[in-house]
């Protein structure tokens, strides 16, 4: 029997997954270098892992029907932040990289085309 999902949470679902444009397996790697800063993923896995980060890959490689309660606060705080960052970019003469950077920790590449050819 098919679970169902609700529709605020399928509709999350799809906001979720237009923020965040990086695959689990980009994020991953991503967290993995230095440039990522103090939310870097250290070598040994599963020992000092920024848990916002962590969370965003492994809710990336779920499906839907398999979303918990924690994902889906996780999804709404994610999507949250993300417009947050979008909707303030640095001013002029500051810094975008650490912008990029924070945006990346979360999930998304401003700098990465939109496969929608939106820009």
């Amino acid at each position: 029997m098919k679970q169902k999902i609700a529709p605020d949470v399928a509709d999350l679902w799809d906001e979720f997954h237009g923020a965040v444009n990086m695959t689990s397996e980009e994020l991953r790697e991503w967290l993995l270098t230095d440039a990522s800063g103090v939310d870097a993923l250290p070598a040994a896995p599963g020992s000092g892992v920024p848990d916002l980060g962590r969370h965003v890959a492994l809710i990336l490689r779920k499906r839907k029907m398999d979303l918990t309660r924690e994902d889906v606060d996780t999804m709404r705080r994610v999507v949250d932040r993300i417009n947050d960052y979008l909707a303030n970019p640095p001013a002029e003469g500051a810094s975008r990289e650490s912008w990029r950077h924070g945006l990346m920790n979360l999930g998304h590449d401003p700098l990465k085309p939109d496969p929608h050819g939106d820009v």
